[in-house]
C-alpha cells in the first residue's frame, strides 16, 4: 500500500507510558520535549495510558505518572484524567477499537493466527543461529486454511496473531536522525496481539496515534528499531505516518544507558530526595538539547520560546548528577527564605526534628537562611541544621581540637570563649563577630599561637556549638542558639574534656 503523508492541521504529541512501575526519569524527559514542542507550535500534548498488559499495569503508577509529571509543571491538553476528544485515554478501555482493526488486517490476509507453540519457535531460532541465520519466525501458519484455523481455534490452541511483515525497504525522515532506513526483510512476521481482545505495543500504539491524530512521535532512541515495523502497520491498514524524532539515550556516568540497577531512576526518587522541579525541568532539557549559547538557566516559559528540535543530538546524553546537584542548589538559592523554609519544613519533620511549638518561625527562616549556602538538595536541611535542635549534642571529643592543641589548651580556649561570651551584653550577630575576632587575638598573643590564626579559638567553639567538622560560622550558630544554649554547650564540651 503507498505510504500516506500526514497533511499536519495542528501539531499533536503525546506521551504514552506503561503504568508498570514507577515513571521513570527518562519518561519524564520525553514528556518535556514533547511538551515543549507541541507549545512552541501552538498545539497539543496528550497523556495516553498503555495498560495493556493487564497482569503487570496497576491504577496506582497511573496515579504517580499524573502526579509527578504535574509536580514537574508539564501539563497536558488531553488525558485520562481530563477526558478530550479522542477519549479513553487508556487502552485498557480501547479494546473494542483494536479489535475492529485487528479483523480487518486478518479479513483482508495482511494478518494471521499463529499456532506454534514456544517449544517450536525456540527449536526454530536455534537451528537458524546454527547456521548463522538472524532468527526469525519462518511464516509456517501463515498458510493455514481456513479450516484449518477454526478447528485449532475450536480446539482451544493456544495462539497469537502475527503481521505479515512484507520484505522491503522502510525509510523515514526523522527529525534528529536524519533520513534512517531498515531493511524489514530481517525481522519476520510481528506478533501484534495475543488474541482479539489482547493487543500488544506495535499495533496498539499505531492505532492510538492514527485515531488521536498525533502528528509528531518525539520518543527515546530505544523505540527506533520498532518504527519500521510500526510503518508497515500504518501502511497496511492505510493510515498516514507521522513524523517521528528519536531523542539520545540517557547515559550513566560510565555511559552504559541508565537502569534501576544504577540508582534512583523514578521521578519520584528525585522529588523525595529534594530536587526543585525547576531544576530537574532545567537539567533535562540539557540531557540531548544545546541553546547554542552559554546560557544554562531557562524557566517553563522561556524553553517553549528557545527550544528547537533540531539543536537535538543524536549523541547519548549523560546523566550527570553532581551537575544536577549545583543546578538544584542554585535554585534552592533563588527562593525566597519565606519559600525555602516552607519547603525544608516537610525534611525537618521527617528527621524528627520539628516539634510543634519548639522554635517561632523567625529562627526557623535564620536557621534556613544560614543553611542554604551548602544545601544541594531540600533534604540536606536535616543534616545540615541538626543541631539546632534538642539539648544535648554527641560527638568525639577529639573533633574539638585545632592544630596540634592539647587537650588542655583546648579546654583554655573554650573558657576563654565561655568568659567572653558571657559578658556579651548586646547578643547580635555583628556583635559577636566584632567580639570574638577581638578575643582570639588576645587569646593567641596569651598563648603563643600566630596571632592571625583564629583556629585556635573559634575551631573548638565552632564544634561545641555544632558537634560538626562543617557548619556555619560560631558567630551565626550563637546568634541564633541565643547566649543562653551557647553557654550550656561551652560547658558540655568543657565537662567532655575533664
Amino acid at each position: 500500500m503507498t505510504k500516506k503523508t500526514i497533511e499536519i492541521k495542528k501539531v499533536r504529541t503525546r506521551i504514552a507510558p506503561s503504568p508498570t512501575g514507577p515513571a521513570h526519569i527518562g519518561t519524564a524527559r520525553t514528556a518535556l520535549f514533547n511538551y515543549l514542542f507541541a507549545k512552541q507550535n501552538n498545539g497539543d500534548f496528550l497523556l495516553r495510558i498503555e495498560d495493556t498488559d493487564t497482569q503487570r499495569s496497576e491504577q496506582r503508577w497511573t496515579d504517580e505518572v499524573i502526579e509527578q509529571l504535574k509536580w514537574l509543571g508539564i501539563e497536558w491538553n488531553e488525558g485520562p484524567d481530563i477526558g478530550g476528544n479522542c477519549e479513553p485515554y487508556k487502552q485498557s478501555q480501547r479494546l473494542d477499537i483494536y479489535e475492529k482493526y485487528l479483523k480487518q488486517l486478518l479479513e483482508e490476509k495482511k494478518a494471521y493466527f499463529c499456532f506454534c507453540t514456544e517449544e517450536e519457535l525456540e527449536n526454530k531460532r536455534q537451528e537458524q543461529m546454527s547456521r548463522g541465520l538472524a532468527p526469525k519466525y519462518d511464516g509456517k501458519c501463515a498458510h493455514l486454511s481456513d479450516a484449518e484455523i477454526n478447528k485449532n481455534i475450536a480446539e482451544n490452541k493456544s495462539c497469537v496473531i502475527r503481521f505479515k511483515v512484507q520484505n522491503k525497504k522502510v525509510k523515514f525522515n526523522d527529525l534528529i536522525r536524519g533520513e534512517v532506513e531498515f531493511d524489514t526483510g530481517l525481522l519476520g512476521d510481528v506478533v501484534i496481539a495475543k488474541d482479539l481482545n489482547s493487543p500488544l505495543y506495535h499495533f496498539a500504539v499505531v492505532v492510538d496515534d492514527f485515531l488521536m491524530q498525533i502528528s509528531h512521535v518525539i520518543r527515546g532512541e530505544e523505540h527506533l528499531s520498532n518504527t519500521p515495523r510500526q510503518i508497515l502497520i500504518q501502511e497496511a491498514l492505510g493510515f498516514y505516518q507521522p513524523i517521528y524524532a528519536h531523542l539520545p539515550l540517557m547515559l550513566n556516568m560510565d555511559r552504559s544507558k541508565m537502569s534501576k540497577r544504577q540508582g534512583d531512576v523514578a521521578i519520584s526518587d528525585y522529588h523525595k530526595n529534594g530536587y526543585l522541579p525547576e531544576a530537574l525541568i532545567n537539567f533535562m532539557v540539557l540531557l540531548g538539547w544545546n541553546p547554542g549559547t552559554e546560557r544554562e538557566m531557562f524557566t517553563l516559559a522561556q524553553l517553549i520560546k528557545e527550544f528547537s528540535i533540531e539543536k537535538v543530538q543524536k549523541a547519548g546524553a549523560v546523566f550527570n548528577t553532581q551537575r544536577l546537584d549545583f543546578l538544584n542548589g542554585l535554585y534552592i538559592r533563588e527562593k525566597s527564605i519565606e519559600k525555602l523554609t516552607e519547603l525544608c519544613v516537610p525534611y525537618l519533620k521527617e528527621a524528627g526534628l520539628l516539634v510543634q511549638g519548639q522554635i517561632s518561625q523567625n529562627k526557623l527562616q535564620e536557621i534556613v537562611e544560614i543553611s542554604k549556602t551548602r544545601m544541594k538538595k531540600l533534604s540536606d536541611i536535616a543534616g545540615l541544621s541538626d543541631f539546632f535542635f534538642g539539648d544535648k549534642l554527641v560527638y568525639e571529643k577529639d573533633l574539638l581540637t585545632w592544630a596540634k592543641m592539647g587537650s588542655g589548651e583546648v579546654k583554655d580556649s573554650l573558657a576563654f570563649s565561655e568568659k567572653i561570651l558571657s559578658n556579651v551584653k548586646e547578643w547580635t550577630l555583628k556583635s559577636l563577630e566584632t567580639e570574638m575576632f577581638s578575643a582570639s587575638e588576645k587569646f593567641n598573643i596569651e598563648k603563643g599561637y600566630p596571632e592571625k590564626n583564629k583556629g585556635y579559638m573559634l575551631w573548638p567553639l565552632r564544634v561545641a556549638l555544632s558537634g560538626k567538622s562543617t557548619s556555619p560560622s560560631p558567630f551565626e550558630i550563637a546568634n541564633i542558639l541565643g547566649k543562653e544554649k551557647t553557654l550550656k554547650r561551652i560547658s558540655d564540651a568543657i565537662k567532655m574534656l575533664s
